[in-house]
């Protein structure tokens, strides 16, 4: 047996989006940015950003689209899921010209890390259940 988790701590790119399922099933989506900050050979301050995809599902997913929006840092935990088509993240081209890649994370937790002063749910506060996975997403 094997398996894998993967934990970022981040801010939301957008306002969660719900949407329910034929069969009634809760699921929302959002986007949440992670930053690394260093130094390049000369010295120069950098920044990587990654983006990551997070979908929520059920109860779980009805307490983030309630309690979360823009700007908002949270904690996801859950498994990674690879684009049916490639087994790796979404890659796309951006308006530029450049690639530019999605990692989808299924949640089985979201911790709300803002404060209440910031519209916050409670700072700390944990949200989890563990989604069924039988539903396609509809969008």
């Amino acid at each position: 047996m094997s398996y894998h988790t993967i934990i970022v701590v981040g801010r939301l790119g957008r306002d969660p989006e719900m949407r329910y399922t034929p069969s009634g099933k809760a699921v929302t989506t959002f986007s949440v940015a992670t930053d690394r900050r260093g130094q390049d050979a000369n010295g120069q301050p950098t920044k990587e950003t990654i983006w990551f995809r997070v979908t929520v599902w059920d109860k779980q997913a009805e307490t983030c689209n309630n309690y979360l929006s823009k700007g908002k840092m949270v904690l996801v935990e859950g498994r990674m899921a690879p684009d049916p088509k490639t087994g790796g993240p979404r890659v796309w081209q951006r308006q530029d010209g450049t690639s530019s890649a999605s990692y989808e994370i299924v949640a089985s937790t979201v911790r709300f890390l803002s404060p209440k002063s910031e519209g916050g749910y409670a700072s700390g506060e944990e949200v989890s259940d563990l989604p069924e996975q039988d539903d396609e997403i509809p969008f």
